[in-house]
């Protein structure tokens, strides 16, 4: 058994470049092709069952989950709207929430930079 503690404060600077969120999938709204940026903490992310760190510069964009996802932010500021519902949230360090797959959301990165750590279901 293997135990990883999950670090709050990690910031974007700490985590290995993933290239631009438009090459995972995200729609782009506000803020240019916003990087992002990620070390994984179990398997990897194409395994059913996976985490790591994930983080973003500032921007506004739209994601279709492609997993559910368990997250908690470690660093930053973000919102996220459920356009299903409509509703939106703003999560700060400390915050967590759950997501399943196939949601459609609306994240605005309010802070210059944002890191979760997620846990992800396929």
């Amino acid at each position: 058994m293997s135990l990883t503690a999950i670090h709050q404060g990690i910031q974007l600077s700490e985590l290995d470049a993933w290239g631009k969120l438009s090459d995972l999938g995200a729609q782009i709204l506000e803020g240019g092709d916003i990087g992002a940026f990620g070390k994984m903490t179990h398997g990897a992310p194409t395994d059913a069952v996976s985490a790591a760190y994930f983080g973003t510069n500032q921007g506004k964009f739209r994601l279709v989950y492609p997993f559910s996802e368990q997250a908690t932010v470690v660093q930053g500021e973000v919102r996220l709207t459920d356009e299903s519902t409509g509703e939106t949230r703003t999560f700060k360090a400390g915050d967590s929430w759950f997501v399943t797959k196939g949601t459609s959301t609306v994240w605005e990165v309010l802070s210059d930079g944002f890191v979760k750590h997620y846990l992800a279901f396929v």
